[in-house]
């Protein structure tokens, strides 16, 4: 299985969401990584990503080859994270066959009706929790 993680801005979630999926997922699923920033791109190569890609068009290159993405709700919001979303990446992302783990945290103020506050470090265990369901793996606590 590919996961693809998807991050811009400086790649702080980005570089926390593949160094743990790469622990809960081993060696037998690829994390990648996808930038919308060389920052974002470099944190996240530095936290283990087996392929790291930059760009509005690596990132639609790169979805049709994997089976699950994970993010913010800010990829699918054409504009967030400072314009760094466009309205391609965004439709590729939605388009994508792929699954998509999307953490409840934009910038956008847009609400998610039916989710609870939790902290960052919760909504990350659970995205792993899910991703690992996806991968027939579990996930360490």
């Amino acid at each position: 299985m590919r996961v693809c993680v998807i991050d811009g801005q400086g790649g702080g979630l980005g570089k926390l969401l593949v160094s743990r999926l790469r622990g809960a997922l081993g060696e037998r699923h690829a994390v990648v990584a996808s930038g919308t920033t060389s920052a974002a791109a470099r944190a996240m190569r530095e936290a283990g990503a087996v392929y790291v890609s930059v760009g509005q068009s690596a990132i639609v290159d790169t979805l049709p080859t994997v089976d699950v993405i994970v993010g913010t709700l800010n990829l699918v919001l054409p504009g967030a994270m400072g314009g760094e979303i466009t309205p391609a990446v965004a439709h590729a992302i939605l388009n994508a066959k792929a699954k998509k783990v999307l953490l409840p945290l934009n910038g956008a103020h847009v609400e998610i009706v039916g989710t609870e506050e939790c902290t960052l470090h919760a909504l990350i265990a659970r995205s792993l929790a899910r991703v690992a369901r996806f991968a027939g793996t579990s996930c360490p606590d």
